[in-house]
């Protein structure tokens, strides 16, 4: 999980590959402030509307599988967009739609900073190299890191990015035995964790998993464990490997390393298709995507997020203020009062986002597929974006947090807080708990004396009451001999804190137990 500031401020190909890459036609825009912005057009490329995803079943080891319309309908086509006939929206209904699209965008535009770092800006520290490919860290996470807000101290992360245009791409899986813990949560470009395997998804034994894009109708070949059709084309997973101390690096290492990504073409021996066109990605800018220039991002994305059949009408409303996939957008071309009013709109939706995203205490219901989101997944997922981008959806890992204190004040480390747990009321989990410090605004691992970034069931040396309850303490001051294996150091400033329960019970799941208030001490 990862918790996302307010607004936080060519790949190569893979190794080996020498196909050629032909580029996508480009038109370049002035996206708010004067910025350039490079949209993406793709006059060849279809925007079809796919049908809701259904599960899809397992083929067996021993034979081959043709995925048709059984639970793999073909997309339906939707006819060109035309922005000369469609009605020119009034200041009110422009302020309207861009409320509405700007809440849409939200979680895609902030997981476009991560893609776009991640596979297009070789100086960024996080650069993974591009598509279809791992790049695996073997140590649990500090203040230099800064890939993504709210990093996990818990579990070194592996990220990938799948390019799904060309052609699927297999997941290869090692046996992992227990006690050790991993899962691979796979989101597409919308943030929803559409699919996982692991530990607590698809279990210890090893495996090979098929990832294919929404157009792809072909045949699965034998030795696939499971099938699992995206949305998107473009997709993300975000893995996670439990690390036992600085003595558990090099078996983590092993591990990570028999994790691996095989294009079908590859895993088949069969001539690999033609290579999917280059995409001109356009470089991010917070400050852009802040307000009205979200649009030319969108726009960005669109051709890689068929419709689906539920968004048909809430697409054909967000074309009326020049959204559409591939469309260039300069808002300096509006009228006066519908750029006046789409500002006004994006300023609104940004502010009534943020305020709800501040009272939550949890991160129940904020992750997950699009169904798991239910009728509320735009407000739901913005929320889950803001508060911790990529976290796992509930089944697989519970967050909790609290941002202010009982006089309704940001928490400071400059004041005393004690959290304590009864007994009998630890987290219960079936895998691990911890919790994580955070400064305020940055959001990022706080740094400290004694290095600690996060407190939990595995700490070595921690101190339990004579009845099984536990207290730690969160504050910048060191609080005494006698209380220092149970200080989780924060900042001299603006904290917050997340706790994270991997294997969550039902009673966390169903709200039976929840984390215990913080207390200040004074």
């Amino acid at each position: 999980m990862a918790f996302a500031p307010f607004f936080p401020s060519p790949s190569p190909s893979p190794a080996g590959d020498r196909r050629q890459v032909r580029p996508m036609r480009l038109v370049s825009a002035l996206v708010g402030g004067g910025l350039p912005l490079v949209s993406l057009m793709a006059p060849a490329l279809a925007v079809p509307a796919l049908p809701d995803p259904a599960p899809v079943s397992a083929p067996s080891p021993r034979s081959a599988v043709v995925l048709d319309a059984a639970g793999l309908a073909t997309p339906m086509a939707v006819p060109a967009f035309n922005p000369g006939a469609l009605q020119p929206p009034t200041p009110a209904e422009a302020k309207a739609i861009a409320k509405e699209a700007w809440l849409y965008a939200y979680a895609p535009l902030q997981g476009y900073q991560t893609l776009w770092n991640q596979t297009q800006n070789p100086a960024f520290p996080g650069y993974v190299g591009g598509f279809n490919r791992f790049r695996h860290y073997s140590r649990s996470a500090t203040p230099a890191d800064t890939d993504i807000v709210t990093p996990n101290n818990d579990t070194p992360y592996s990220w990938a990015w799948l390019d799904l245009r060309a052609e699927p791409i297999v997941l290869e899986l090692p046996a992992v035995a227990a006690p050790r813990y991993y899962v691979n949560q796979w989101f597409d470009l919308y943030t929803h964790n559409f699919a996982y395997t692991g530990v607590r998804a698809s279990g210890r034994q090893a495996g090979r998993y098929l990832f294919v894009g929404p157009h792809w109708h072909g045949v699965v070949p034998p030795g696939i464990t499971g099938v699992f059709r995206a949305e998107t084309d473009f997709i993300g997973t975000l893995t996670r490997t439990q690390l036992n101390g600085p003595g558990d690096v090099a078996a983590l290492q092993a591990i990570q390393a028999q994790y691996k990504l095989i294009p079908l073409s590859t895993y088949t021996h069969t001539t690999p298709p033609p290579v999917a066109p280059a995409v001109a990605w356009p470089t991010w800018d917070g400050k852009t995507a802040e307000g009205i220039g979200f649009i030319g991002y969108l726009n960005a994305l669109l051709p890689f997020m068929p419709t689906v059949p539920s968004e048909q009408a809430m697409r054909a409303r967000f074309a009326r203020i020049g959204i559409g996939a591939g469309l260039p957008f300069d808002p300096a071309r509006l009228d006066p009062a519908t750029r006046a009013a789409i500002e006004t709109g994006v300023a609104e939706a940004a502010q009534e986002i943020k305020a709800k995203a501040l009272a939550q205490s949890s991160s129940k219901g904020f992750f997950g597929t699009r169904e798991e989101l239910g009728s509320e997944y735009l407000t739901y997922r913005a929320m889950g974006a803001m508060l911790g981008i990529y976290g796992n959806s509930s089944a697989e890992a519970f967050y909790a947090t609290q941002q202010k204190g009982p006089d309704g004040q940001v928490l400071d480390g400059r004041r005393r807080w004690l959290l304590r747990f009864p007994a009998g009321q630890l987290p219960p989990v079936s895998e691990f708990w911890s919790i994580t410090m955070y400064t305020l605004p940055q959001r990022l691992l706080s740094p400290n004396p004694i290095n600690r970034y996060s407190i939990g069931d595995r700490t070595p040396g921690l101190r339990y009451g004579a009845d099984g309850s536990l207290e730690i303490y969160l504050q910048a001051e060191n609080p005494g001999p006698a209380k220092a294996a149970n200080w989780l150091p924060a900042p001299a400033g603006p904290f917050f804190f997340v706790a994270r329960l991997y294997g969550p019970k039902p009673a966390v799941l169903s709200g039976a137990w929840t984390l215990p208030a913080l207390v200040e001490v004074r």
